[in-house]
């Protein structure tokens, strides 16, 4: 059995090998000349005012979650589509109660978030 794994221990050996090679090429290779302007962080040639520590809303956090929620959930139903005729109504049945429980608007994990009214004149407070 433990021979079996024999190439994956060369090649993990090889990675662990070829990793600090090349880190340690490139470090003799490249110019090392750094200089105040070198040194400066870049943002669209202006010069940064402020902290780029900005706070998000929670919102944005929310639509991340749900985005790896329903990656997660296309990698479930791509197996259970190739064997659909294999698993019949039971599967069928399986599939539905997982979409149903995956489904965050009925959950009420989105929040809905009313929008501005468009009225000319009014002002809204941000």
């Amino acid at each position: 059995m433990p021979q079996n794994y024999v190439p994956i221990f060369i090649f993990i050996a090889f990675v662990g090998v070829l990793i600090p090679v090349t880190l340690l090429a490139a470090k003799l290779v490249r110019p090392d000349n750094p200089s105040k302007t070198k040194l400066m962080p870049y943002e669209c040639g202006i010069d940064p005012v402020d902290s780029s520590r900005g706070r998000y809303t929670v919102r944005y956090y929310i639509v991340a979650i749900l985005f790896v929620v329903f990656d997660v959930e296309t990698i479930f139903l791509f197996p259970w589509a190739v064997q659909f005729k294999a698993l019949g109504t039971f599967g069928l049945i399986e599939m539905m109660i997982f979409l149903l429980i995956c489904l965050p608007s009925r959950r009420g994990l989105v929040p809905r978030v009313a929008e501005p009214s468009r009225t000319p004149g009014l002002s809204h407070p941000p």
